[in-house]
């Protein structure tokens, strides 16, 4: 190969940016999971060293981007299928599988074993856990064959809160359970109203999403029924007094918005594919919902101490 064809070969396929590699971490979700994370942190009994503090949050950033990175790794015939998820780096033929996979699997490691050595076992362990639900547990088991795959995948997003509580207090509380429980119950209407407009993608891929499988109405009445669920969760840290009376009338104001929004999905006559506005309402005040709730309990957490 002479010095011309090497270099149109190196022009026609460059070198990945940071940016690609960054887009592989999935920032958005991550987002989500460092700010629940440190809520976790911030409303856990005890005291911790804010290096330790840092370390531990950064920890379950790098884990979550870790295991977003792994599922585009494992996903990537699926992602080329879907219109939102085509130009992903792995599809879009940015970068190569295997370098996906050698980077996922090395911020995997690398994050439990700095959580372990610089923070505690107990959460180092729960980190691993989570690591390996999201990616053999719900992303190569559950996804492509069970229409369950949300509600029981959804444990590995709920486990950020946990972690960071045994990260300050060294075990798993029943309060650390109850913040675990609220995202538990909050993950099947957040992506099963995703998957109603998004429902042809789904098809296409192949994925087993309640409403390829079962349909919207169906979908609607799940969709209630687990915000039903998840409000009343929502309302435990208040009567079990881990969370004042701000916080108990926050999350029921919150929780009765999402209830109106979803009944109001519920009994539109319309299909998604006629008209998407309801689906579309409560999924995006579904991220409002989850990032409103944990504030204000942090909030409240900080006003007490100070006072």
């Amino acid at each position: 190969m002479d010095i011309t064809s090497a270099n149109h070969e190196i022009a026609e396929y460059p070198l990945p940016s940071a940016g690609d590699y960054f887009s592989l971490l999935k920032p958005r979700v991550m987002s989500l999971v460092i700010f629940t994370a440190f809520i976790g942190l911030l409303v856990a009994p005890g005291e911790i060293h804010p290096v330790i503090g840092f370390t531990a949050i950064l920890c379950i950033a790098i884990a979550a981007g870790a295991s977003g990175c792994l599922n585009m790794w494992y996903e990537a015939d699926l992602d080329a299928k879907m219109d939102r998820t085509a130009n992903r780096p792995i599809p879009a033929g940015r970068i190569d599988g295997q370098s996906a996979l050698h980077f996922g699997v090395a911020l995997s490691v690398g994050s439990v074993l700095v959580m372990g050595l610089m923070v505690n076992i107990v959460a180092a362990i729960l980190l691993l856990v989570t690591i390996l639900f999201y990616v053999v547990v719900y992303t190569m088991w559950l996804k492509r064959r069970t229409t369950q795959n949300i509600v029981i995948g959804g444990a590995s997003g709920a486990f950020p809160p946990m972690i960071a509580w045994a990260a300050v207090t060294g075990d798993v509380s029943l309060e650390s359970v109850i913040l675990f429980a609220i995202i538990f119950m909050w993950t099947p209407p957040h992506f099963w109203a995703l998957s109603l407009f998004a429902c042809k993608d789904y098809a296409n891929a192949g994925i087993p999403m309640l409403p390829v499988v079962k349909g919207e109405k169906h979908t609607k009445k799940q969709i209630m029924f687990y915000t039903a669920l998840m409000v009343s969760v929502s309302i435990l840290p208040w009567y079990l007094s881990f969370a004042g009376i701000f916080y108990g009338a926050t999350a029921a104001l919150l929780g009765g918005m999402f209830m109106w929004l979803s009944f109001a999905l519920l009994t539109d006559k319309k299909t998604v594919e006629e008209n998407s506005a309801s689906a579309k309402k409560v999924f995006f005040f579904s991220i409002f919902y989850l990032f409103a709730l944990f504030a204000v309990l942090g909030i409240e957490n900080l006003i007490e101490r100070v006072l």
